[in-house]
């Protein structure tokens, strides 16, 4: 039973009804913050409106903002290796959503740029780990003819009899190489600008591409870019998140020593989810800072709008509408938070909880960023104001890191899985 004593306002953090935060991370939260307004917001405003390959040029401001990221330590993937399962599940989250409020596409490239370098460090193999270090790096998994397959890549979702697509991309050992031929689709983040890449392949082990269950045989390999046969197309030409380069990457017989490969067979499956568990669930903070800010733009404009002789928060209507993206943008924040505590807690990872935050976040991230473009009326539309470029951005998260009805019926898959298990069906 509580003891109300007196009726006030609410007491609120940064981040709407926080719980109490450490010295350490308020001070974390105010450092992403200020960078996130000073620096990533004002930068990505301006890539908005460049093309995709003035975004990516030696003079673009893009570099001043991945250095100044670089550069405060907010995303020191050594850093956050050396905390404790439960500083990570507290203080990630708090970094990626106050990055995102300034801007999704920055906060996403400055993520996946460190997977490669991350990856060699994990191996403990000293070559590598001096081949990948200070490269920015990208994640490439996605094929042109194979699409959201990717998230299939252990064949529960084929009919029977069946296989998976062939892929655009694939690899095969030969004695102590692994030789890689084909194409990337040109959703692969950060590949304009990277120096190599953490890519998970169908791989020919010696009996084919396919395994037993019709799904492919994998692997995970390293691989730098500055070897004969690697080669790049142009970079996309998107509707949202412009500030996030994306584009193909194209192999010629690339031939690599076979200590490159870092995982085979079902532990390059284990692999693939376990990076996809981190993004999914990455994806999710993400957009609930990007659904923050549309609030917060929102809330700032209604108080301020004059209509019929008095702000427009006073209308009723206005009312209700800005509270029911008050109640989204906290649903995402609260489900986001509770799968990082749980994707770091003894019964985690898993990747149902990352797919069912990453498919209601941005889902309502979207609903978010329209409701509250809503209610600039015409202005929304206008570049004048930030909502029409919050709306493209949240816009991509739907389909981007696993399309989300794919995703949501893995997890479906997953949920069922788990019953029959435990039924004993």
């Amino acid at each position: 039973m509580f003891v109300v004593d007196q009726v006030g306002l609410p007491r609120l953090g940064n981040t709407g009804l926080e719980a109490a935060m450490s010295e350490e991370e308020r001070a974390i939260q105010e450092a992403a913050q200020r960078l996130a307004k000073e620096v990533l917001q004002p930068i990505a405003e301006k890539l908005d409106k460049m093309s995709c390959e003035e975004a990516i040029a030696p003079d673009s401001p893009m570099w001043t903002a991945l250095q100044t990221v670089r550069e405060s330590g907010l995303m020191d993937l050594e850093m956050i290796a050396e905390m404790d399962n439960e500083q990570k599940s507290r203080i990630i989250p708090i970094v990626f959503e106050e990055l995102a409020t300034g801007d999704a596409g920055l906060t996403l490239i400055n993520m996946v740029m460190g997977f490669p370098e991350f990856t060699a460090k994990a191996t403990g193999n000293a070559e590598l780990i001096e081949r990948f270090s200070g490269k920015r790096g990208c994640w490439l998994a996605t094929l042109p003819d194979r699409g959201c397959d990717l998230v299939d890549f252990d064949a529960t979702e084929l009919a029977d009899g069946k296989k998976q697509n062939r892929p655009n991309l694939s690899a095969r050992i030969d004695g102590d190489e692994i030789v890689i031929n084909g194409q990337s689709s040109s959703w692969v983040s950060g590949a304009p600008i990277a120096e190599c890449a953490l890519a998970y392949l169908s791989c020919d082990y010696g009996d084919g591409l396919w395994a037993e269950d019709g799904g492919h045989n994998l692997v995970a390999v390293l691989i730098p870019f500055d070897v004969e046969g690697v080669s790049k197309g142009k970079p996309l030409d998107k509707v949202g998140q412009r500030s996030l380069p994306q584009g193909e990457v194209f192999f010629d017989e690339v031939r690599l020593p076979r200590q490159y490969v870092v995982a085979e067979g079902d532990a390059a499956r284990a692999s693939f989810f376990g990076a996809l568990t981190f993004a999914n669930m990455e994806m999710a903070i993400t957009f609930t800072g990007v659904a923050r800010s549309a609030y917060e733009h929102a809330l700032a404009y209604v108080h301020d709008r004059v209509q019929g002789g008095v702000p427009i928060i006073e209308h009723q209507s206005v009312k209700l509408q800005l509270f029911g993206l008050w109640q989204k943008v906290e649903a995402c924040r609260a489900l986001a938070k509770r799968v990082f505590d749980y994707n770091y807690s003894e019964n985690g990872p898993h990747l149902l909880g990352s797919m069912t935050s990453k498919t209601f976040v941005t889902k309502n991230c979207f609903d978010v960023t329209s409701e509250a473009l809503q209610l600039f009326g015409g202005n929304g539309l206008t570049r004048e104001y930030p909502m029409e470029k919050l709306l493209r951005d949240a816009r991509a998260s739907l389909i981007e890191d696993g399309e989300n009805y794919i995703l949501s019926l893995k997890a479906a898959t997953l949920l069922s899985d788990e019953y029959k298990n435990r039924m004993g069906m």
